[in-house]
């Protein structure tokens, strides 16, 4: 048997030859001594840290009419597509921060890139006039369209998006979609959103709110009173991560007390989204 059989049979290497050591050893003193200063960092610029609202933080949500940027909220939520990046450096000058309203879960007829989404992802509609669920398994589809909605929002100033319909597994969208496909769709949104530096809430799909509270800044939420589901928002508060929260239906006296208590964001809204708002009063009052 050889050397090199040898060696490889016992499992041990073979020693190495005197010059070969000689050699590494002058390497070694080439390198740095301990605790000697490290090389300089990288003269690249880091990426800039994400905008992340805490609980409590007052905001105002408009989606139609004539924005009225006198509003005394820190935080508005406004259609990514409906505004242009001097709207929103307006509302920077005035100190808010400012979220990107998109439908990320069902196509709207009235959006410019519409004829983007072909008809094979489209399912039924969602009970809004000229929208229809998403096909969220068709990520090949899917994910390019959304990416570049998302960089639209970055491109404009935006600090944040607020993704809606993020919850088509629960209704007749007209595919078998299953909580896995809305995890996966979820997590690839706010994939998206992270790669463009903005912060990302979920919309409603309070199941799974415990498997997603990692992967989102805060929530975003619709009638969790009405339905007698706050608590299920709380993994967001405990995060130290803003529960954004509207009621429609139920008039402040049935639902502040209990937001206070769950340090939830919450506002009187009507369905429209105009500019009317009505705030929780404060504690005492």
């Amino acid at each position: 048997m050889d050397d090199r059989m040898a060696a490889r049979v016992s499992g041990r290497p073979r020693a190495l030859p005197a010059t070969v050591l000689i050699l590494l050893l002058m390497l070694a003193g080439c390198t740095s001594a301990p605790g000697s200063a490290p090389p300089p960092a990288s003269s690249g610029r880091s990426a800039p840290a994400r905008w992340q609202p805490e609980p409590g933080t007052d905001w105002q949500w408009q989606l139609s009419g004539r924005l009225d940027t006198s509003v005394d909220a820190p935080v508005y939520d406004i259609d990514g597509f409906d505004h242009k990046a001097a709207r929103v450096a307006e509302l920077h000058r005035k100190g808010r921060k400012v979220i990107c309203y998109l439908s990320t879960g069902a196509w709207e007829e009235f959006r410019p890139d519409a004829a983007r989404f072909p008809t094979a992802v489209l399912g039924k509609g969602n009970g809004w006039k000229g929208e229809r669920w998403l096909d969220i398994r068709r990520t090949d589809v899917l994910e390019p369209l959304m990416e570049s909605r998302i960089a639209m929002c970055a491109k404009k100033g935006f600090d944040a998006v607020e993704p809606d319909n993020m919850d088509g597994y629960r209704n007749p969208s007209g595919f078998p979609l299953t909580a896995a496909d809305q995890l996966r769709y979820n997590r690839l949104i706010a994939r998206i959103a992270h790669r463009h530096h903005l912060a990302v809430g979920l919309k409603n799909d309070l199941p799974q709110i415990p498997e997603l509270v990692g992967d989102f800044d805060f929530a975003v939420n619709e009638q969790c009173a009405q339905y007698e589901e706050c608590e299920e928002l709380s993994p967001f508060i405990e995060a130290g991560k803003a529960v954004f929260h509207v009621e429609y239906e139920l008039p402040v006296a049935r639902f502040c007390g209990e937001s206070r208590r769950l340090g939830l964001s919450s506002l009187l809204k009507k369905y429209e989204l105009g500019v009317w708002r009505e705030q929780c009063p404060a504690a005492g009052a």
